[in-house]
């Protein structure tokens, strides 16, 4: 089994920043995408923006320059630096990672962490 545990969510008025943070935990042996998803009330899960196979990232694009993941692969951990936030990004933010685990059969899974709410308002 994998762990994900996020922390870094809160309250913040519009213009300002939050920190999200996500640690995995577990027999992993490969991070095959690991990032941050988001779901707003009344609306489907959405992709915000993750790390992919080949160190590439996706980034939806209400996001993009505002937003930025980085990782820590050494402590296999996501951040997601979120600038100049908007009512609209009010959601529970979802750490996912699709992993390659030890002592498992299939070998591959995903995993969602319990979420994280983020609200943005004046």
């Amino acid at each position: 089994q994998v762990q994900l545990v996020e922390s870094g969510g809160g309250l913040v008025q519009p213009g300002g920043s939050l920190r999200l943070s996500c640690a995995a935990s577990g027999s992993i042996l490969t991070i095959n995408l690991m990032g941050w998803y988001r779901q707003a009330p009344g609306k489907t899960r959405e992709l915000v923006a993750a790390f992919t196979s080949g160190d590439q990232t996706n980034y939806a694009d209400s996001v993009k320059g505002r937003f930025t993941i980085s990782r820590d692969n050494a402590k296999n951990s996501v951040y997601l630096q979120m600038n100049s936030l908007k009512p609209e990004d009010t959601a529970v933010y979802y750490c996912y990672a699709d992993v390659t685990e030890g002592g498992r059969y299939p070998p591959r899974a995903g995993y969602w962490g319990q979420g994280t709410q983020v609200t943005v308002s004046s």
